[in-house]
Order: structure tokens, then sequence, then C-alpha cells
């Protein structure tokens, strides 16, 4: 094949590809015409990428990949693809020991939970169309039950990063429960209706433990039908842990649902040490006077009063005294003012019945009055060991396993749940739990949430295009932005 250029009779020249057939010349394509020298040096180009895409003789030059020259005119993008965000939660997975389970599919769809929360067989849909990658379908259907077994595998993973990259050592666990429901009305064995953190009290739902590090970082998870007390989760779930991983010592902190006089002497039995929310309003009387003597009304002053429950330790603050206060006052209010219409009576704070009459509750007031500002924890960490100040620091990061919930609920979507059957159920968790192991780690170490770090890196982008003379399809690499190369610094991975 050559090129040959014609001089027409509207003085433009055309520009021909050519070749010669038992001596008779063959138009193999006419390219187009051109009358200026820029138009005809185009149309050259164009004719010599139809030479090279159409002749299989080497040359004995170097000579520029056709794939990487094209003209916009003869164009057409086909897609966008997200590689450099594929490349870098895949190296995270590696860096995390998620890789070594040989299961390609398994850690793309936990890419896809992070990217765009989707079903199975839709995020492997998403999988081709962001990342170019294809996946059976048959391949999930066959491989899903034997990722239920890689739970341990993953979790045994999870702890030895959380070694390495944070200094887990088994001191301290923060201990929470959430509720996730169900798109459905029905309810079986392990879905059940309970007491439901989302408000969605009509569907069922199961119970789910999480565990985290003192930074927020997920190390271990369970669940429980849905009608599970959560108080009821508390011992199994770090018995169990501490079995497992053959702690000696471990402090565990929760809020006040977790503690109860069983769950205490567990705790003790097992020799745990236990930081959790006091609920104040429950204490006896005799306690209550002790708090109400020994506690100065001061902003930050505390008291370490002996219970059968551990050590209560209790603080005052300013501000919360006059919140308390103002709630109390409301309340107080509205008792009066439905004692005014007792056919409108409905289960309210201050209103007790006493013989066959409804009055308001004078003692409870009182009771009001005297913890208004007071905040309780118990704890059986000895003094020397934790003073007041870092018992009651430790408990306020309970917010860092509330923070987990978040990602897990709202940018992981964890639910509504839309599987039916126990197996799908526990693979929907395995998979949200190393999203969120992976989630979470990229908000500690760039200091952005998940979804600023997903918009960012959408912004690098490779796209897709057809040349329309070739039919081949060309992949232009998009450059990274300054943001993207402060994210792979951060995250520790090569630029």
């Amino acid at each position: 094949m050559q090129i040959r250029e014609v001089k027409t009779g509207s003085e433009s020249i055309a520009v021909q590809v050519i070749y010669y057939k038992n001596r008779k010349r063959v138009i193999f394509k006419h390219v187009g015409s051109g009358k200026t020298t820029e138009q005809i040096i185009e149309l050259r180009l164009i004719a010599e990428e139809i030479i090279k895409s159409h002749s299989n003789q080497l040359s004995i030059f170097k000579e520029e990949d056709s794939g990487k020259i094209f003209h916009t005119d003869h164009c057409e993008c086909v897609g966008i693809e997200y590689n450099w965000l594929y490349k870098i939660i895949t190296s995270l997975q590696k860096q995390i020991g998620f890789n070594v389970f040989q299961s390609t599919l398994l850690n793309d769809l936990v890419t896809m939970r992070i990217v765009e929360p989707a079903s199975k067989l839709r995020s492997m849909e998403l999988i081709y169309q962001y990342f170019g990658i294809k996946h059976r379908r048959q391949s999930f259907y066959e491989s899903a039950l034997k990722w239920l077994e890689l739970k341990e595998s993953i979790q045994q993973a999870v702890i030895a990063f959380a070694k390495e990259e944070y200094s887990f050592d088994f001191d301290i666990l923060f201990y929470d429960v959430t509720t996730l429901y169900f798109e459905t009305f029905k309810d079986d064995d392990l879905r059940k209706n309970g007491f439901s953190k989302d408000n969605k009290s009509q569907q069922p739902q199961i119970v789910v433990a999480l565990m985290v590090s003192k930074e927020g970082f997920p190390i271990a998870y369970e669940i429980f039908p849905g009608d599970t007390f959560e108080g009821n989760t508390f011992i199994p779930v770090i018995k169990d842990f501490v079995n497992k991983h053959q702690v000696k010592n471990l402090t565990v902190v929760a809020d006040a649902a977790m503690i109860s006089d069983d769950n205490v002497k567990k705790l003790l039995y097992e020799s745990l040490y236990y930081i959790v929310g006091a609920r104040l309003g429950n204490i006896s009387g005799e306690l209550l006077n002790q708090l109400d003597k020994q506690l100065l009304r001061e902003d930050g002053q505390t008291i370490r009063l002996k219970t059968d429950k551990g050590d209560l330790v209790c603080s005052y603050s300013q501000t919360r005294a006059k919140k308390d206060k103002y709630e109390m006052e409301k309340q107080i209010e509205k008792a009066e003012q439905l004692l005014k219409t007792p056919s409108k009576i409905k289960k309210i704070k201050f209103i007790k019945s006493e013989e066959q009459k409804l009055i308001v509750n004078k003692t409870l007031i009182e009771k009001t009055k005297i913890l208004l500002g007071v905040k309780g924890y118990y704890t059986n960490l000895p003094e020397n060991i934790a003073d007041d100040k870092a018992i009651i620091e430790r408990y306020h990061e309970l917010y860092k396993i509330e923070q987990a919930f978040r990602i897990a609920k709202s940018d992981l979507e964890t639910r509504p749940i839309f599987h039916f059957k126990e197996e799908p159920i526990k693979l929907h968790m395995l998979i949200c739990f190393m999203s969120l192991v992976i989630s979470k780690h990229i908000e500690l170490k760039t200091r952005d949430t998940i979804r600023k770090f997903i918009t960012e890196a959408k912004k690098v982008t490779d796209v897709r295009i057809t040349n329309s003379i070739t039919n081949k399809e060309i992949l232009v690499k998009g450059k990274g932005t300054a943001k993207s190369n402060e994210y792979e610094k951060r995250l520790g991975l090569p630029h």
C-alpha cells in the first residue's frame, strides 16, 4: 500500500491509499481532498494510519504507535474508566492482605461497594463499565458460598494489618451494636422484628456487633437475630474474641446498654477491664445521696464511688446542667398541662399514679435536679492505672464506633438488605465489613471522608475512544491531580 496524491479539477489535492494488483492500480480508500498545506498534511497522516492498520509488514525503523495518534474528527468517545481509583483500592486490599484469598471477583465486589454500592450482579456490570474488567455471573454463583469460609481469615488479616499500621495491641476495644433492616415484612430465624435503631420497627432486621480500635479502625464483627437484646451480645462476642486471639489484657469500652449485674460478673470472671456508661436514674437512694454530698457542682469536677458494678465515676458540666435543666422544666410543664386534661394524658416522665389518681412525681423531680449536669461511667480499672479523667476521655471516644456505623450505613449502603437466605446475608455483611475496613483506613490516612475521596479520585479518568479510521479502541490515560498525588503519598502508595 502507498499514498497517492492527485490534483482534481477544482484545484484541490486528493489523497488516496492505493495498491497494485496484476500491474493495475487499485484505490483502497479515498481519504479526502484539501487545498491548504495543513489540510494535505493531515490527510497524509490519516492515510499513513490506514496503511499501518491494514498492513502486516513490519517497519525496520522505529515508528510511533498509530494507536497513540488520533484525530478528533474521526473519533468517538465510547466510555470513561476510573483506573487510578481501581489501582488505589486494589493496592490497599493488597496492603491489608485481602488479595491472598485468590478471589479477584470478591476483591472487585468489595471495591465496587466502596465506589458505588449496588446489588452483586449490578456491581459486576459496573466493574466492567468503570474498570473494563469482565466477570462471569457463573463465577459468582460458583464461588459465593466458599467466600463465607473466609470470615475468620479476613478478620485475622485485618488484625495483623492493625498491629502493623496502627500499633494495635489488644489494650483497648470499643464495642457497640446497630441494626440493619430488610426490604420485606416477612421474618425467619435470623431476620426478626426487634428494637430498631433505624426506626423501622415493622420490618425484620439483624443485629450487628462491631469492635473498633482506639483510632476507630474496624477489628471484628458478628451478627445476631434481629430480636436479640444488645446487652446479650456483649459477653459472647468479647469472650469469643479473647479466646480466639488469646488476649491477656483488654479494656472494653461500651455504652450503658451493655452493663448488667450478670455481665459485670462475667467480665470480672474473665479478668477483663471495662468502661461503660452508667444510667444514673437507676442508682440506689443511698448512692444518690453520696453523689449529691461529695460532687462539687463546678465544671470538670469528678468523684469515684464504690458500687457492686465497679467504681462509679461521675463528672459535672455546667453546659450539660443548663441543657438538662431546660429539658426537665419543659417536661414538668408538659406534665402539669396534661394533668389539667386527664383524658389526653399519655405516658410521660414526671407523672405517676397514686391511689388511683394521677399526680406530679415530685420525688423523681428532686432526683432529676440532683443529677442535672452529671454524667456517670462504671469501670473496674484501678485508679492507679486510669484516673477519672482518663476514664471519661476513653468513654467519649466511643463516638468513633458511631462514625464507623455512619460509613457502613450511609456511604456503603449496608441497608436495607434485599437478601432472604442466611448465606447471602452473611456474604453481604462480609463484603461490607471488608469495604468498611478499607474506607476507614482511607479516612484515617487522608483525613477526608470516603465520599470526598471517591469524588476526588473520579476526577482522574481514562477515556476510551474508538478510531473510526482503524476501527480500533484507544485508551487515553488521564493525568493525576494534585489531590490524587497527595492521596498516594498519604496512603503510602508508590506514585
